[in-house]
């Protein structure tokens, strides 16, 4: 239900006018307010390493909707993925080489001593 006070407010517009004087800012360059919204510390570690989002989660081993929780500060990261977050954060090349190939060894690692 409308309140009184935005009911009187609404009857006394004249939106024609309203939308007529905005399409007039427009063209004049008077833009509307300009909003900035600066990335929080998850997207600039991710940014800082040039991958994607579905690169950078697989490469953190979570899901993708865990990465865009975290991006979208609806989670934080904590325990062990703080703290790799933190690290990828100082050194972003890190993540780069553990995400490359492992190279094949022919060679097979010789068993321990008395195993089986």
């Amino acid at each position: 239900m409308v309140s009184k006070s935005v009911a009187k407010r609404d009857a006394s517009r004249n939106i024609g006018e309203e939308l007529l004087q905005a399409i007039r800012d427009v063209k004049a360059g008077k833009a509307g307010a300009e909003y900035s919204v600066s990335a929080n510390e998850v997207v600039e570690t991710r940014l800082k390493c040039g991958l994607s989002q579905s690169e950078f989660a697989a490469a953190l081993h979570i899901s993708p909707r865990t990465l865009q929780q975290w991006e979208q500060g609806r989670r934080q990261p904590s325990g062990a993925a703080e703290t790799l977050l933190r690290i990828v954060s100082r050194h972003p090349k890190v993540l780069r080489e553990v995400m490359q190939p492992r190279p094949n060894n022919s060679s097979k690692p010789t068993p321990l001593r008395g195993a089986a």
